[in-house]
């Protein structure tokens, strides 16, 4: 499975896969990034995300997660 190389969301549906193919529309669109935020910023916009898609995630599960996963994409090396 593919994840989006900035916010880690897997890249399941086309509808949601930027023209790039490594990002998802959320994230990137028209060959740049769609916001300038940090990789901290990051991990808190996408705790509530991984908490919906895993309801045992409890909210510093999620963020630890993400301090875990995220840094090990694209974007963020």
């Amino acid at each position: 499975m593919n994840f989006c190389q900035s916010c880690g969301m897997p890249l399941v549906n086309e509808n949601e896969v930027s023209d790039n193919k490594e990002y998802c529309v959320y994230c990137y669109s028209n060959g740049k990034f769609k916001a300038d935020i940090s990789l901290d910023e990051m991990i808190e916009a996408c705790v509530p995300h991984l908490m919906n898609a895993h309801k045992d995630f409890s909210e510093e599960a999620a963020r630890e997660n993400l301090k875990s996963f995220l840094p090990t994409l694209k974007r963020w090396k």
